[in-house]
């Protein structure tokens, strides 16, 4: 058996083995609203007694949930800008998120890649032709709208030949301002005590911004195509 085949073999063990953890020990129940909201309290408390080990903790946490594809990146956002505030969010957010996308590219690519090409492969075709097209600025585009599931996005890149450092500053930017409205969203919904505080403008407002915001996006991509005369990015 080759060296190559070996480290294949490992990384695919180690995928498997998290996500079957994750549901065989029922580790969704901890990445719900309604724990978080229970637990509110003693996170906070542990918060503000221990804030560095808190956070290293919670950047772990999204760091492999979001390399490992498993559900709650976006429970563990609005919980972050409950919990810690908006700017301690966005800065852990916005870099695990990003180095996590990146794992779950390199995994894709190391040991996924023919799988992923026989699941998927009816829906890859357009992805695949942006990207041979407009490369890093396709995903860009394709971070800033949130038309694809976060995870196929990672999945699928670990296809192409778009080296790593690329996929990663270009997930960080593109995710940037997803992760300023969710981030904001959670932090308003912290904010209440009472359900008077539902109709808060803040927590309105935040919720106003989080609909409009793949629209606003999709008019200036749309404006800028026409500036540029780029062609259609999003078939």
């Amino acid at each position: 058996m080759s060296r190559g085949l070996i480290k294949k073999l490992v990384i695919l063990g180690l995928v498997v083995a998290a996500v079957l953890a994750f549901w065989l020990l029922d580790l969704g129940q901890y990445f719900s609203l309604s724990y978080v909201k229970d637990s509110r309290q003693a996170f906070q408390a542990y918060y503000h007694a221990h804030p560095a080990l808190m956070l290293g903790g919670y950047f772990l946490v999204y760091v492999l949930v979001t390399a490992f594809s498993l559900p709650g990146a976006v429970v563990m956002t609005l919980a972050g800008g409950a919990l810690f505030g908006f700017w301690e969010t966005l800065l852990v957010v916005s870099f695990a998120s990003s180095i996590g996308a990146t794992l779950a590219c390199f995994f894709a690519r190391f040991v996924l890649g023919n799988w992923v090409q026989a699941r998927f492969g009816d829906k890859l075709e357009a992805i695949n032709r942006g990207v041979e097209r407009e490369g890093a600025f396709y995903l860009f585009t394709l971070r800033l709208v949130p038309l694809f599931p976060f995870f196929v996005i990672n999945l699928v890149m670990g296809l192409t030949k778009m080296p790593l450092r690329t996929f990663y500053w270009v997930s960080q930017l593109g995710m940037l301002p997803g992760t300023m409205v969710f981030t904001n969203a959670g932090k308003e919904l912290g904010q209440i005590d009472s359900l008077g505080g539902i109709l808060s403008p803040g927590l309105i407002i935040s919720f106003v911004i989080l609909g409009l915001f793949p629209l606003v996006v999709k008019k200036g991509l749309a404006w800028y195509r026409r500036r540029t005369g780029r062609k259609q990015i999003i078939e």
